[in-house]
Formats: C-alpha cells, structure tokens, sequence
C-alpha cells in the first residue's frame, strides 16, 4: 500500500471516529468502485460508484465526485444490504462480557472447577453463563456448588437461558425456597429481575461494545426480545450515545396492556433519529430442547411431553388483544406440538407476525404456516449446540429437526437470529451453520435441510434487495464475495464464518470502517 492510500484510510477511520463521538451523519457519502452482490437478481459484477444521501442511496454508476462528498475507496468490495439479527436479547448479551464462561464444560466437575477459580478473586457473586448439562454423564445439584462455596452466592444460567443452577447462598440471596437441583425455567424466568434488580450494573461500557462488535460484523439492526420494558430503556440508551444501530424493541405478555394504553403499533417510531420502533409481542409457548421442556407431539425417553406454558386459550386471547392494537406477534414454539398450538391460535385470531425458533416440526404444518403469511425466525447456530442433545432426547425425530430447506420450499420467509447469549451475535456463524449445518469434523446434520449462501444472505438482511437507487443505506461493505465457494458447503461455510466487513453504514452514518 503507498502512503497516499495509507494516508487516506487513517481519515477515513478517523472521520467515523468522529462521526460516532458528535452523532453526526455526513450530507453525502461516495462509494467508489463496489461490487453489488446479487441478494435478488442478477448484477453485472462491475465495479460502481455508489452515492449515499438523506439516509438513502441516491445513484450508482460512473460518479463523479461532487462538492460535499466524503469519498470512501471501496477497491472492487462487496457491497451487501445491512444485516439484521432478527431475535437478540441485548441486555443479556451485554452482560455475558462481564460473566463467567461454561461454555464448553462437559460435567458439574468442569463447572465446579471454574467457579473456584473465579472464586480465588474474593467476588461478592459469582454469575456464569452457558453451560448445557443435557448431555453431561450426571445432572447438576445444588450440592455440587456448596461444595465450592457456601457463603457466596453463585448463579449459573444455562446456554440456552432457560434454567439456573444455584447454591444455597445464591438461593437465599434470591429469596428461592431450597432446591436440590436445577430450576426449572418458569422459576427462573421469574428470578430474572429479581437478580437484575440485586447487580445493578452500569452497563454503558458493555452496550458500546456490544454495539461495536455488531457493526463489525456488517449489523444494521436488531429486534431485541429482551424481558423489560425497551420502548421506555432503548430511547434512555440512545439518548446517551448507544445509537449506532437499529432496534425493533418488543413487549411481553406482562407490558402488553401498558404498550396498548400508550398508543404503540409495531413500527411506531420511538425516537426522534429514526433508529428506534416498537416491535412485537413475544410469548414463550413451550420450553427449549436442553431443558426437555419443548412440548412434543411424542413423550421423551421419560415419558414427558415437554411444558405449554400459554393453554390455546390463553394464546387466542393474547394475540386476539394484539392484533387489535395493530403488534405483531413473535410467537416461540420449539417443539412440533407447541408449533401447531401457536398456528392454531394465529388462524383462530388472523394475527401477524411469525413463530421464533421452529426447531422441531411436523412438515405437514409449512403449508399452513405459509398460508396464514407468517414468517419462521430462525437461530441456525443452535443446531451446532443441539445436534447430540437431539440424538440423545429426539433420536426418533431427528430428520424432522431445524428443517430450513422444507420451510423455505413450502413457500415460508426465512429470518435468521441468534438468541443472543444464547449463540453469539453473528449473523456470519448463522449464515455458514444454516449452509453447512456441522461445526466439525462430522458431516452435515440432515444435509437436504441446508441453505445455499444466497438463500441464507437473503434471509439475514430483513427483506432488502439488492442495493440499488433507494436503497436505504443500512449497508456492508465486505472484503469477500459472500457468494463465492461452489458446492464445497464446509468451504463456503469457512469462509463465512471469517468474513472480514470493511465497512458498516446506518442511515448513510459509517458505524464501522477497517479500509
């Protein structure tokens, strides 16, 4: 590189520096030499020149500079519509930098073994996050964790955030009645804010990085699923500079009556910059996969059908309320059953929306869902998490698992998430799981069930098109074709999984710039 294109990068990364620190959006961004990657259709793969203005794309073509214009060499990059992680729970996600890690520990030993190291630093409490004892030789016991400590409290949260591992101290703290074991998820979703409400963190410095990381990796935007009350947080946070991406922000069945009596619709803008709108009502239908809570259709191995956790009725009544107050309704439902109750409940209520997970499916139901128009919000990282634990508790219905292919064929939109803590948020892991569905030597876990790079760009990017004039520019700017690699599904999925994102833009405002 000569010292004039080194010269010119150093400005560049300065500019956004300085653009983030004032909040303040350039008039006019010149894009020179892009290459538009076919999200729909085909493009020439000749270089362009883009012009970003007001928030759009404004012309593509041979431009010429104007007066005004803030010139970004792109040298023949990609240039991608904005990415979108369509299922975050951000706060959480925030706080897994400040937690212990479990992730990867394959016993309460292994587990044990951290919570003592960490213990060795003299905490106050000790919360961890990640562990996923469905496949661990034996089951976590409170007395596993008294044996390490039994005067600090210690809280463990599993990978899949739907149960919390305790000792007595943490149980005491919490005000939780003795346990012997795991609780259950009811039981802790209801500790949640009990245990929010006793750290008490300020998280600024965790959202901003947070944030940063997203706009690395190409993110636009995120619909954030979080248990509180975001239309009233998320204004606060971006009002003191946490603004550098989109955010759909949703209500649970505890705030729906508070989200009607403000007068909020989904897509009801909730900050004067335009970054910030109501999202949908979320409801938990059923449990999750780890736990062996996900209703099904056939009993697991104990014979146990899994938790609905909202009876039909109740389902109809909340989406009933919803529709009439114009929310859309992201409806969890990971096992097959829990998946018929909730289309049963849209049909009975013609509510909008779509159902968050779909892990587990009759395929019998894809027509239905793409009749009655509701998408299929899909985290497919989590099958690189749950493809021994399905082996072990759904080994007669595993052909029927994360069926991405047969979804997509039967005419249902596809939205990729991560469930944040839950998988990182990364929409790049999403994209080469849901192409390649193996995170190691193994081959494919029910390889017709793969999507191609294209079908699972296309569903990582909210519905954009192709970028063209009119364009919101919400965009990425990539240093790889994100397209290239043939039929080597593992060679397309590497190469995913390392995409290297030049540059990041919100509203036409660069969040992230690397060229």
């Amino acid at each position: 590189m000569d010292d004039d294109r080194a010269g010119a990068r150093q400005e560049h990364r300065a500019g956004a520096r300085q653009e983030h620190r004032a909040g303040a959006r350039t008039s006019t961004l010149l894009l020179r030499r892009v290459r538009p990657v076919p999200v729909t259709g085909a493009t020439s793969g000749e270089p362009l020149d883009v012009r970003l203005a007001d928030g759009r794309v404004s012309a593509l073509g041979n431009l010429t500079p104007e007066p005004g214009d803030r010139v970004i060499e792109a040298d023949g990059r990609w240039l991608i519509p904005g990415l979108w992680d369509q299922h975050v729970h951000f706060t959480q996600w925030a706080q897994a930098r400040l937690r212990l890690d479990l992730s990867g520990t394959t016993s309460p030993a292994e587990a044990c073994a951290l919570v003592r190291d960490q213990l060795a630093g003299r905490p106050s409490v000790v919360v961890g996050a990640g562990f996923r004892s469905a496949t661990w030789p034996v089951q976590p016991t409170t007395a596993d964790l008294d044996a390490v400590s039994s005067t600090v409290p210690v809280v463990l949260i599993s990978g899949d955030v739907h149960a919390g591992w305790l000792n007595s101290a943490a149980q005491r703290w919490l005000g939780v009645p003795a346990r012997p074991g795991v609780l259950d998820e009811n039981t802790w979703f209801d500790l949640v804010p009990r245990l929010e409400e006793l750290l008490a963190t300020d998280l600024h410095d965790a959202y901003r990085q947070a944030l940063a990381d997203a706009a690395g990796r190409g993110v636009v935007g995120i619909v954030d699923l979080e248990f509180e009350a975001g239309y009233r947080a998320w204004p606060e946070r971006i009002a003191a500079g946490l603004d550098t991406l989109r955010v759909r922000t949703a209500t649970y069945a505890e705030g729906l009556a508070d989200v009607i009596a403000a007068g909020l619709r989904t897509g009801t803008p909730l900050d004067e910059a335009g970054l910030l709108t109501m999202g949908p009502l979320k409801i938990i239908s059923d449990g999750s996969l780890n736990s062996r809570t996900a209703r099904c259709c056939e009993p697991y191995a104990d014979g146990r059908y899994g938790t609905q956790n909202y009876p039909l009725e109740d389902l109809v009544r909340l989406l009933g309320q919803a529709q009439r107050a114009g929310l859309d309704t992201a409806l969890h439902a990971i096992g097959d059953a829990a998946l018929t109750t909730a289309l049963d409940a849209f049909e009975a209520t013609g509510a909008r929306g779509g159902v968050e997970h779909v892990q587990l499916a009759r395929f019998a139901e894809f027509p239905r869902m793409a009749r009655l128009g509701l998408r299929a919000s899909i985290q497919p990282a989590h099958l690189l998490d749950d493809r021994d634990v399905a082996a072990a508790v759904w080994p007669d219905r595993a052909d029927r698992c994360y069926a991405f292919g047969s979804m997509l064929a039967a005419g249902i939109t596809l939205a990729l998430g991560s469930d944040a803590p839950v998988s990182p948020l990364d929409p790049w892991l999403a994209m080469a799981a849901a192409v390649h569905r193996s995170a190691d030597e193994r081959p494919p876990w029910n390889p017709a069930e793969a999507l191609t790079a294209a079908q699972a760009l296309a569903a990582s990017v909210d519905g954009r098109p192709t970028v063209g004039v009119g364009s919101p520019a919400d965009l990425a700017l990539l240093d790889a074709d994100p397209l290239a690699g043939g039929e080597d599904t593992a060679a397309v999925a590497a190469g995913l999984r390392r995409m290297p994102v030049a540059a990041t833009f919100v509203a036409g405002r660069v969040t992230h710039l690397s060229c």
